[in-house]
């Protein structure tokens, strides 16, 4: 009997990677053309391409991304070029009669204000966060437009998952545009091989955050691939718990080795202090990530060690 195939968008960002090397992958023969060979802001060769691949299943990770300051700077870009991907992609599935499709959010798609933890049903009560607009609405776009297609068309399971923060294998190392904990990781191994007795946290290092290995959303979404019609039409994947900015750099220095202190520096920005999700659909579902935090930062040390990061 023939795999299925699998049609996966942002297949070299890093839950695309983490999808394509996924312990699960072995039972779906992937496909993921890299930005080059699809482009995937031109409507008519998606279409043509979903149409011809006929695929079983459409995972839709791909996205425009950047940084608070990229946002600000191109809002433009960032909604037109997410809401042409998000479109083309789901409008392609639907006219090929795709069968299953799996899109991810993020939880930028939540009201700045909403009260924590963020539930599904928190989605457009209220203004969302002006830095990073314009890609919200796009993410927004998406899912509705899912939604929107299971009611017309209850026989397709286009679906939404919107993941908390991520961390992990093939994560941004580089110290000029990472996230949180790759960028705690790096700065903690360079201090321990500078033999550096203190190392700084912006601001009092008291903000919450929640973070999931991204190996186990990966696995996450070809285990319900084949039950996709039991999951909830919009659902959060999280740990449901959340940590301290210093607690994130305490484990990192227990994970590392390095036995120095931290200091604060109270005049840095530090952003919104929670962003919590509610699992509570998730736990309904019946899952939940099964790495924990340190032995996710352990793989991911263990990742970071092979970049050249690691030796600047």
């Amino acid at each position: 009997m023939a795999q299925p195939t699998l049609f996966l968008t942002g297949g070299n960002g890093m839950v695309g990677r983490n999808i394509r090397g996924s312990q699960h992958a072995g039972g779906w023969n992937i496909v993921s053309p890299s930005r080059a060979d699809l482009d995937l802001t031109d409507g008519k060769a998606v279409a043509g391409f979903i149409k011809d691949l006929a695929p079983d299943l459409v995972v839709h990770s791909a996205g425009k991304v950047g940084g608070i300051a990229a946002n600000m700077a191109s809002p433009v870009q960032f909604l037109d070029d997410n809401l042409l991907i998000g479109r083309n992609v789901i409008m392609g599935a639907m006219r090929a009669d795709v069968p299953k499709l799996i899109n991810l959010a993020s939880t930028c798609v939540y009201p700045r204000e909403a009260e924590n933890p963020l539930s599904e049903d928190q989605i457009l009560e209220g203004r969302l966060e002006p830095t990073n607009e314009g890609y919200a609405l796009a993410k927004i776009a998406a899912l509705r437009l899912c939604e929107y297609i299971g009611r017309e068309r209850p026989e397709l399971q286009y679906k939404t998952l919107i993941p908390c923060n991520l961390f992990g294998k093939y994560d941004k190392f580089d110290p000029h545009n990472s996230h949180l904990i790759p960028a705690i990781i790096h700065k903690v191994h360079m201090a321990k091989r500078k033999s550096e007795p203190t190392v700084e946290i912006w601001g009092s290092g008291e903000a919450r955050r929640e973070f999931m290995y991204a190996e186990d959303l990966a696995d996450f979404i070809l285990e319900a691939a084949p039950k996709i019609d039991s999951l909830p039409a919009l659902m959060n994947t999280g740990v449901g718990v959340d940590h301290s900015i210093n607690d994130y750099y305490d484990t990192v220095a227990k994970v590392i080795g390095w036995t120095g202190e931290f200091t604060h520096d109270l005049s840095r920005p530090v952003g919104m202090n929670q962003k919590l999700c509610s699992t509570a659909r998730q736990t309904q579902w019946g899952w939940q990530p099964p790495t924990s935090l340190e032995q996710g930062i352990e793989k991911t040390y263990a990742f970071y060690l092979t970049t050249p990061y690691a030796d600047l």
